[in-house]
């Protein structure tokens, strides 16, 4: 399937919120148990956009269908040139390429914009999908965190992963 990977507007906060809202109240990869509404969705949103990071939606037949973005790994100052990378699809467009498509988007736009270390935040380590996703863009394995979430009636392991961005630890960090 094809996807025009485009920059977050606006008008998108709708359909982020139902793709989001879907992937908290039905799986695993977010460990949040109750979705945000459209206005708390528009301002995380805006808080990351306005702060520099990269986010996009993959849009379908003028539907937005998916959306990726990369935000701060940790808040303080020294973590400042790593982000944590974070991709949400409408089911039925799961394993057609658009995650892939978009990790790449976000890769490039993360290098392009001085970030050296990108770490994916795997909810669930039977989301082995993600893992392959994140795996086939160069993430390593770095980790897996037993039984730190429960979701769903049962406990969930966080996975791990990191890739280099650019010229990664050779860089001087940004100030």
């Amino acid at each position: 399937m094809h996807a025009v990977i485009r920059t977050v507007v606006d008008k998108d906060v709708p359909a982020i919120t139902a793709i989001y809202a879907k992937a908290v109240t039905e799986g695993t990869a977010s460990f949040e148990i109750v979705p945000p509404n459209k206005t708390e969705m528009k301002r995380r949103v805006r808080a990351l956009t306005d702060g520099g990071f990269p986010y996009f939606v993959a849009e379908h037949d003028g539907s937005v269908v998916g959306f990726g973005y990369a935000g701060p790994y940790r808040e303080r100052l020294a973590y400042r040139n790593t982000v944590e990378d974070a991709i949400y699809l409408a089911p039925d467009v799961q394993g057609q390429g658009i995650g892939g498509a978009l990790l790449g988007k976000l890769i490039a736009e993360a290098e392009a914009r001085g970030f050296r270390q990108m770490i994916a935040v795997i909810g669930d380590s039977e989301h082995v999908a993600s893992v392959r996703l994140h795996k086939a863009a160069g993430f390593e394995l770095v980790g897996t965190l037993k039984n730190v979430g429960y979701k769903h009636e049962r406990w969930l392991d966080t996975v791990i992963m990191q890739r280099a961005l650019g010229p990664g630890p050779r860089a001087k960090p940004s100030l």
